[in-house]
């Protein structure tokens, strides 16, 4: 990837350790985790939650989070 996605030590984490496409894979999990689970990235526990899981889902260091369709709308984010 040209430059970090975030301005922080993880965006130059991610810049380092990861492909520009498994970046861009992420960027379609990461929106349907925010819909499934009904997430606001504007509020801090939002944000907490999809960092924690671009931890687990492109480091492996962590649990990924389910996406059960057959349950969207009656689910709230781990931790939250």
């Amino acid at each position: 990837m040209p430059r970090p996605p975030f301005r922080s030590e993880l965006g130059e984490r991610i810049q380092r350790e990861i492909c520009a496409r498994c970046w861009r894979d992420w960027l379609q999990h990461q929106t349907l985790l925010i819909n499934h689970y009904g997430l606001d990235p504007r509020k801090a526990e939002s944000r907490s939650f999809l960092y924690g899981q671009i931890d687990a889902v492109l480091f492996g260091e962590g649990e990924v989070a389910e996406i059960d369709t057959s349950k969207q709308g009656t689910i709230t984010a781990p931790g939250g």
